[in-house]
């Protein structure tokens, strides 16, 4: 089984920064994810366990075995991933920047919501 990402893509800035996610991992050799779009494939939040509108507002990704990883922690485990990113991710596991960075996210990740609902983008 490989890496699942499961991301909204009509979140534009959530959608521009999986893009470049992608491709930086695609570069670098690791091929083994799959990107699954929750809004065009909204059935596969059930993979995942959560609602969808907590898909749409986080990043979900479910590692080969089978462990889910959520907002920051998502992101750290893919940029573990990619060569040029280890860094930014053993960083970011500090304890002290752990905690930084999922209260960062998960406040940009809110607000980024509620703004995507007040354009319509679902």
């Amino acid at each position: 089984m490989s890496t699942k990402v499961y991301y909204n893509s009509a979140c534009p800035i959530c959608n521009a920064g999986i893009k470049d996610q992608r491709r930086r991992m695609e570069a670098s050799g690791v091929k083994d994810v799959e990107w699954i779009d929750v809004h065009t494939h909204p059935q596969a939040v059930k993979e995942v366990g959560s609602p969808l509108e907590q898909v749409r507002e986080r990043l979900h990704v479910k590692t080969a075995d089978g462990k889910i990883d959520i907002g920051a922690d998502a992101f750290t485990y893919l940029w573990s991933k990619t060569p040029s990113q280890r860094w930014l991710a053993k960083l970011l596991r500090l304890p002290i920047f752990k905690q930084l960075i999922r209260l960062a996210y998960n406040i940009f990740a809110r607000l980024l919501y509620h703004w995507n609902r007040v354009k319509r983008h679902w």
